[in-house]
């Protein structure tokens, strides 16, 4: 794309800004600019104004117990085991954010969270995965998926790590898909001045950018039929459990979710449930004061509270269009250039486009909740203080036996 035919091209889609300042560009800002320009997905911007249609119908769904999955606990790790020992399972690391809201201006994974010794989130997880497969008799493969913006950090502190042990042969890298950022009136913002002001598009757009990237051929070569997917904060997150993935396969499932009983109505967590006749995850802002607070024997109806770990058949997945899932416009505070210099919004100032991982969920005709205890496998590190914090997953990990 030349200069003429961009200015053309943005003319046509009434986003003529992202030129303002080509005349005070180098040659190679010039090519950069240009060449953002024609890799960006515009389409995306006529998701403004749409309206999500609030759902009609909202029912329970019956979660598995964790009384029942004990009951059953030899069944459903022989049938994990074995499919892993046969190839069929496959791991997603959601790696693609950065730790700003934990003081780090580094990959969240790699944080340190430990106390007298260094031990970092990735450290944690590929041991969790090195004992599966040590159990299995086989290592299946981790896909992570990493940003534009930290993939090159990820990647190196791999290297620097030796790929904490894990087989590196095993282990693949993959940068998310994105989406311009734009003002709420639909300008998409400049990063620089010859740079497009780009997004990830949301923990949705896993398969996706996993398939754009080629490494569905990896899936295909090593034969996996399932993928758990699984985001790096849960400092507690259990990866290719063989009772999840046991459970899943014998209940003939397409999908699961490991879920932890949400104990008051209060509690500002999705929730999975049935939405319109369908296995879905609704916001806590979406439901009723009634609904919340509705409960049987002193337990809360709706209570399937999800953990961002779920488990997908390929062949599922692969029946569905995963490029078609909508968009959800995210109010965020997004740096940009304005009047020729680089500004931090105190305040949100416009949307980032985001596809959800629930959404995939919505798309299956079943889904089946997988409850699990909260102090055992759900510790989620997310804030430098308060809630979710530092201070809070690492009392976890050594309620869990694990030394810092």
């Amino acid at each position: 794309m030349d200069y003429a035919s961009a200015q053309k091209y943005l003319s046509q889609i009434g986003q003529e800004q992202l030129l303002q300042y080509y005349g005070e560009l180098t040659v190679e800002q010039r090519e950069q600019l240009l060449k953002d320009i024609e890799r960006t997905d515009f389409s995306v911007l006529k998701n403004i104004g749409r309206t999500r249609r609030p759902p009609q119908r909202i029912e329970p769904l019956e979660a598995l117990s964790i009384a029942e999955t004990g009951r059953r606990a030899g069944e459903f790790k022989a049938e994990g085991l074995r499919l892993i020992a046969e190839g069929k399972a496959a791991v997603v690391l959601l790696a693609g954010g950065q730790g700003t809201r934990l003081g780090f201006n580094k990959p969240k994974g790699m944080f340190d969270i430990g106390e007298t010794r260094p031990l970092t989130l990735f450290e944690l997880h590929f041991k969790d995965m090195l004992a599966v497969a040590s159990a299995a008799g086989r290592a299946f493969p981790v896909f992570v998926m990493t940003s534009r913006d930290n993939n090159e950090d990820t990647v190196n502190f791999f290297k620097e790590h030796n790929f904490f042990g894990y087989p590196q042969d095993k282990i693949y890298f993959f940068v998310q898909d994105v989406a311009p950022a734009c003002s709420f009136d639909g300008k998409v913002f400049l990063q620089e001045k010859h740079r497009v002001a780009l997004a990830p598009n949301g923990n949705g757009g896993w398969y996706k950018s996993l398939v754009s990237s080629g490494l569905d051929k990896v899936l295909k070569k090593e034969g996996a039929e399932w993928i758990n997917v699984c985001g790096v904060d849960n400092v507690l997150q259990r990866f290719c459990d063989p009772l999840f993935l046991g459970a899943t396969s014998l209940g003939g499932y397409d999908c699961s979710a490991k879920v932890v009983r949400k104990t008051r109505p209060d509690e500002n967590v999705g929730l999975l449930c049935m939405v319109d006749g369908r296995p879905s995850v609704i916001e806590y802002y979406e439901m009723d004061e009634n609904l919340k607070s509705m409960s049987v024997d002193g337990r809360l109806v709706y209570c399937n509270g999800i953990t961002l770990n779920y488990l997908f058949k390929i062949s599922a997945l692969d029946a569905v269009n995963c490029a078609a899932f909508p968009y959800h416009l995210a109010k965020k505070k997004i740096p940009h250039i304005e009047n020729g210099v680089l500004v931090e919004p105190c305040e949100p100032c416009g949307y980032k486009f985001e596809t959800l991982v629930v959404d995939m969920v919505n798309a299956l005709d079943n889904c089946l909740p997988y409850e699990v205890e909260r102090n055992r496998e759900f510790a989620p590190l997310k804030n430098a203080g308060g809630a979710d914090s530092i201070a809070t997953a690492r009392a976890l990990l050594k309620e869990n036996g694990f030394e810092l």
